[in-house]
């Protein structure tokens, strides 16, 4: 029988994150899951979405809620319309981008958890005054095991 205890989090108990442009309203981290995975809904603005990249650790998938959203598969953007079911396996170059005049919201689950962990330590430095240090950015996303590329 497993002793663990369920996590039940009411819309209006989740932890809002900001970095890169983005909010992430985090539904379940890592300390919520044991690790198992983390949970929340993006919020992009229009235009936004990271530069591609690569996990080490995690897969990843996204379901948009509000759409359509764009999605780099190769060296193809592809555009999906809402309630699109995406998974990107760790060690695929891939991005995302909001191609809407209003914010992109998606939900979004990384497997194991911990990208809330990297997501609010790069919060930290975009929350500093003046612009964020990028250099570091890169060394927080590489301790993470993210990294930036060309597709």
């Amino acid at each position: 029988m497993n002793e663990a205890l369920v996590t039940i989090r009411p819309p209006n108990e989740a932890r809002v994150i900001r970095a890169f442009g983005d909010e992430m309203v985090l539904h379940l981290g890592v300390e919520d899951t044991g690790g198992k995975f983390t949970m929340w809904t993006n919020i992009t603005p229009p235009g936004g979405g990271p530069p591609p990249h690569f996990h080490d650790n995690e897969d990843e998938w996204f379901w948009p809620q509000s759409g359509p959203a764009e999605f780099l598969n190769g060296e193809d953007w592809i555009e999906v319309p809402a309630k699109t079911a995406v998974f990107m396996p760790r060690g695929t170059i891939h991005a995302f981008r909001n191609p809407n005049s209003e914010p992109l919201h998606m939900l979004i689950q990384t497997m194991p958890g911990g990208f809330d962990l990297f997501f609010a330590e790069c919060a930290d430095e975009f929350a500093k005054d003046g612009s964020p240090d990028m250099d570091n950015i890169v060394r927080i996303s590489a301790k993470y095991g993210i990294h930036y590329t060309q597709p």
